[in-house]
């Protein structure tokens, strides 16, 4: 790889590392190094804040990098890790027919012992299992490492083959078919979801250093491309490197200012192709409108194939989730349609029973540490163990929020004295050295252990385990309309704000949080939002 020097902004040396060839075609085409300022724009891993993470991007060294081009390179190792993620899930359901088998043949779930027919049974599975896989894209590139659409298609894979298995049974009487249901399902659904959370794992650990990152180049309207490039940087994890972007009628050698960071002009957006081969990048994300409309973008599409990049667009419907939306193909008219939320049903009925469930079960495993954590505020300082608050529920409810004391007695007397400190967003209080905050009150909120009690208002229907922020009165008095669309569910233990900052969330984005809760909420959402929750209570940010 060569790497074309160019000059300081701001006090950081951005550079653009091409290959070889395009470093040599570039030596006599119009494009002159004086004019590509700065195109190694690398937005560092989600650890830091989103300004820290923008305003630290810097050039990286390509002393030490391969020769080979970095999408060749990404390619390669994908490739082989999806290869040994073949091998290993074809391995791991081997392991789960085999105990099928083995259950099958003492007759433990049927009765009988196994035969000839129940080893036919298990090589069916063994083939049929690892087939879905590959039918369902299950190690499809573009989902490995991200969201819940992996896990969602190997279970979607399993589950079908068990299901035609169940059907085979009842119609063609396949002996031995239960043990496999019994056994084989659940551990190989067990076995091979860990394994792709292990490569998760892997993945996000290369990806953090830098590596084998999405090289992307966001194209749009100014603001548009301000709005995608500071979202990927705050949200996405470690997925997109941002090379540059492209803007209508900029010119190479400018800078757009994101936030605290200056991010590099590639091109204009007449000339996106050819910046997409001298840069090498994988992806381009239209962020937005293109001058040209919709014809530009279906030939920007089909220029993107000769140079093997993808084309991301982003949806301008920033508050409509995956769920609610579907599409409905008319011809040569593809139609996507967005359902209404709905605030009640079903789907809510199944909420409720699972928040009684694991209130119930969360509470009994956790007895003995709650327990602790009374004594610790009974003796830490005079007053009660337990605060109780007046908060606001469902459609404007008010209801007696639940939690262990953290603060001294006098705490909401002292209030008005320190509103000139107030370091809230919004129309939230909050300060990092409140004074009031007794010494077990610091730790027990910076862990959130302060809010366990509040299981006790889930088992009584006044919250549930996933949902938005319970305010105060005095907080949704302030609201504007639009904000107390947030009441049209209850209020949750944890939920969008606490797994992205808590505390440290401006007002508008604690808002937007909420409200994108509030409309597009899932089972399988909320199971996400409770096991980043664990993350988040084990490295707690925000929380004082």
């Amino acid at each position: 790889m060569a790497e074309i020097p160019v000059a300081k902004t701001r006090g950081t040396a951005f550079s653009w590392p091409v290959a070889p060839a395009a470093a040599q075609r570039m030596s006599t085409a119009p494009l002159a190094a004086a004019e590509t300022a700065g195109t190694r724009f690398l937005l560092p891993p989600t650890g830091a804040p989103a300004a820290a993470r923008l305003s630290s991007a810097a050039s990286v060294s390509t002393a030490s990098a391969p020769l080979v081009p970095a999408r060749k390179a990404t390619a390669s190792w994908l490739a082989r890790h999806i290869n040994f993620l073949r091998t290993t899930d074809s391995l791991l359901v081997l392991g789960a027919v085999f105990a099928g088998y083995q259950l099958s043949s003492v007759g433990l779930a049927s009765g009988e012992p196994g035969d000839g027919g129940t080893l036919v049974t298990a090589a069916a599975v063994a083939l049929l299992w690892p087939s879905a896989l590959e039918i369902y894209r299950t190690r499809d590139a573009k989902v490995l490492g991200v969201g819940a659409d992996e896990y969602k298609r190997v279970a979607s894979a399993s589950l079908r083959i068990f299901g035609l298995l169940a059907i085979a049974a009842v119609v063609f009487s396949v002996h031995g078919a239960a043990a496999f249901v019994t056994a084989s399902l659940p551990l190989g659904l067990v076995s091979l979801t860990a394994n792709r959370w292990l490569f998760r794992r892997r993945l996000s650990a290369e990806k953090a250093k830098g590596r084998h990152l999405s090289r992307a180049v966001v194209v749009g309207d100014p603001e548009d491309v301000r709005y995608v490039v500071r979202q990927v940087a705050r949200k996405s994890g470690p997925v997109y490197h941002i090379l540059g972007v492209c803007l209508p009628g900029a010119r190479r050698g400018t800078t757009l200012s994101v936030d605290a960071a200056q991010v590099p002009v590639l091109s204009s957006t007449d000339d996106i192709a050819r910046t997409v081969r001298l840069v090498e990048a994988d992806s381009v994300i239209v962020a937005g409108p293109l001058p040209g409309g919709n014809q530009f973008i279906r030939e920007l599409g089909w220029k993107l194939e000769e140079c093997s990049a993808e084309m991301v667009l982003a949806a301008t419907l920033t508050n409509v989730a995956g769920p609610r939306i579907h599409w409905r193909p008319v011809e040569g008219l593809p139609l996507m349609h967005v359902d209404i939320p709905q605030y009640s049903g079903a789907k809510h009925v199944l909420k409720r029973v699972m928040d009684v469930a694991m209130a119930l079960a969360a509470a009994l495993v956790l007895s003995p540490l709650l327990l602790v954590l009374a004594l610790i505020v009974r003796l830490d300082s005079p007053g009660p163990v337990f605060f109780r608050q007046d908060r606001i529920g469902k459609n404007g409810g008010v209801f007696g929020m639940v939690k262990f004391r953290s603060m001294v007695v006098d705490a909401e007397a002292r209030l008005a004295e320190l509103n000139a400190q107030n370091q809230g967003a919004g129309v939230l209080f909050k300060m990092k050295d409140d004074p009031r905050v007794t010494r077990c009150g610091r730790w027990m909120r910076k862990y959130s252990l302060d809010e366990l009690p509040q299981l006790w208002n889930v088992m009584a229907g006044h919250m549930s385990m996933v949902g938005p922020r319970p305010p105060l009165d005095r907080e949704v008095s302030a609201y504007e309309r639009h904000t107390r669309r947030r009441l049209l569910i209850k209020p949750g233990i944890t939920g969008l704000w606490q797994i992205n900052g808590r505390s440290d969330l401006s007002w508008d984005e604690a808002v937007r949080l909420d409200l994108y809760y509030v409309e597009n909420w899932s089972i399988a959402g909320d199971l996400l939002i409770l096991w980043r929750t664990f993350r988040a209570v084990i490295q707690p940010s925000g929380a004082y």
